[in-house]
This record gives C-alpha cells, structure tokens and sequence, in this order.
C-alpha cells in the first residue's frame, strides 16, 4: 500500500482507508508457476493414491496403493526371512535350546518383542511384577521354572475358562471355617515363618498343619503340582503385611492367567517362554 507519485502508473485494488490506496502489484513469476505446479502435484496424488474421503471409506487411488498395504509386505517379508527359524524354533527340543546359540538368541530377541506386546501390562515392562501379578525375574515359581514348564504355563493359562489344560487351583476362603483369632495366630505364625520358624511350632503350628500343610506342605515349602507357593522364602505375591495376609487366608486369592495359545503360534509361544526363561528365575533341566 502506498501514496507515492511514483506508483502512480501501477493498478489499484480499488481498495483505500485514510487516502492510502492498496497497489495491485503481480505476483512473482515464479512464485506463479510454483502454485500452478503444486495444484498440478495435488490433482495427480488425489487420482493416483487414496485421497477423498467417503462414507465408508476413501478413494483407493489408480496405484492401489495404502500404508496398510506397505506395511503388510513389510511382515510379509520378514515372516518369510524368518520361516526356517520358526521351522526350527517348532521342532527343537525347549530343553537342549541353549545349545543351539543362533536359534537361542532369535527365541530371545522374538520373545521380548512379544512380551512387551502381551505380557509387560501386568507383569512390567522389565518383568517385575507387581501386587497380585509374579515377578518373572526371581526363582519363586508356582508351577514351575523349567523351560518346558513356562511354555506350559503361557500355552494354557491359569484358572481360565479358556482352556481345560489351564492350571487350576483354589484355595479355601478361611474366613467361612476359622474364626478371626484363629486367623489372627495363624497370621503372626505365617509372617515368622519366613524368619525361620517351624512351621508346625505352638498355637499356630496346629492351626497350619489343621488347615494348610494339606497344599503348602509340612515344611511349608509349597507344592508345584497343585500352585501352592512357598511360604517360607519371604516372596508374596499379594503381601505379606498383616492387612494383605488376613484378607488372602480370610478370604483366598483367585488370580487368573489367559491362555495364550489361541491368541500366540507354537513359535511365538516357545519364544516367549525362552525369553522368560532365560530373565533371571529360569530353572535348568537335567538335560541342559
């Protein structure tokens, strides 16, 4: 905008405020062909790819092309660059794995991805548990460390609906059979076992070999076979402070587990339990 004189041989727009007249100056020429050739890039991308919305969908574009598309024969092609690892990943033995360094490690590396995607929402990100989910890196285990025992345990699941195979087990609810001060007693004697003592010692040694040496075992050391943890190596699932223990025996724990099965390949399922395995807890077997 201007008053110069001049200017005086240049357009207006018609345009004035306080006797200042807008100028109508051209555009730059190539500051033109520039926007001539963007509209031109704009009406070719809307024929060639998906561009225009509709109502259930968009445009699909002359080249049929999608990022959907890409990234499926992306995992396509990396499925097929892993097709003999999988193979064999399939047919090798759980136990003798760690022998075999190069299918140990792709077990590894594919197991933690599928960790993170599956199982880090209640076990956590580094595997560590927390309240009521178990802590995969420790050597307390309720049905077994042993590598064929965790892909078991990941195969199937625990106390689902999912599958018959599920491990299952129930504890009592205690607070329908003994009364509050004998769960009191039996409180205070379960917190001092993991201090070392007898676990049929006193008022509340009878009230543990009455009530729960049936599952836990005599020593109170568990039993794998039916999911009763060990007592007495200060590991608790639920916790151990007297609030956490008097709900667990007044009213028991029914933790479930989904079965992975359905959801994961033999492959992945394998990978998986290498990859838990090998965090910390994994038990050897006697052929390893």
């Amino acid at each position: 905008m201007t008053t110069h004189e001049d200017d005086k041989d240049v357009g207006t727009t018609g345009h004035s405020w306080d006797g200042i007249e807008e100028l109508n100056n051209p555009l730059p020429r190539w500051w033109l062909w520039t926007l001539y050739a963007t509209i031109v890039w704009a009406v070719g991308y809307t024929i060639l790819f998906p561009a225009w919305p509709l109502v259930s969908g968009a445009t699909s574009g002359v080249l049929g092309w999608s990022t959907r598309g890409a990234v499926a024969e992306e995992i396509a092609a990396v499925d097929a660059a892993q097709s003999g690892l999988r193979a064999d990943l399939e047919a090798t033995d759980l136990n003798v794995l760690q022998s075999d360094a190069p299918l140990h490690h792709f077990a590894v590396q594919a197991g933690a991805s599928l960790f993170a995607n599956n199982c880090a929402q209640c076990h956590g990100a580094g595997a560590a548990g927390a309240t009521g989910y178990p802590n995969l890196l420790d050597d307390d285990w309720l049905w077994g460390g042993q590598i064929e025992q965790i892909a078991t345990t990941i195969r199937h699941g625990i106390r689902n609906t999912e599958d018959p195979d599920a491990h299952f087990s129930q504890m009592p609810a205690f607070g329908d059979i003994l009364s509050r001060p004998e769960i009191d007693t039996l409180v205070v004697h379960i917190q001092s076992m993991s201090d070392g003592a007898d676990p049929l010692a006193g008022e509340g040694g009878q009230l543990f070999a009455d009530n729960c040496a049936a599952c836990h075992g005599e020593d109170a050391k568990g039993d794998r076979e039916m999911g009763a943890p060990n007592l007495t190596d200060a590991i608790w699932l639920y916790g151990s402070d007297t609030a956490a223990l008097t709900s667990t025996i007044s009213k028991a724990r029914f933790g479930v587990m989904p079965a992975w099965g359905p959801r994961l390949d033999e492959a992945e399922v394998r990978a998986l339990a290498a990859y838990v395995h090998q965090l910390g807890g994994g038990e050897a077997t006697s052929e390893e």
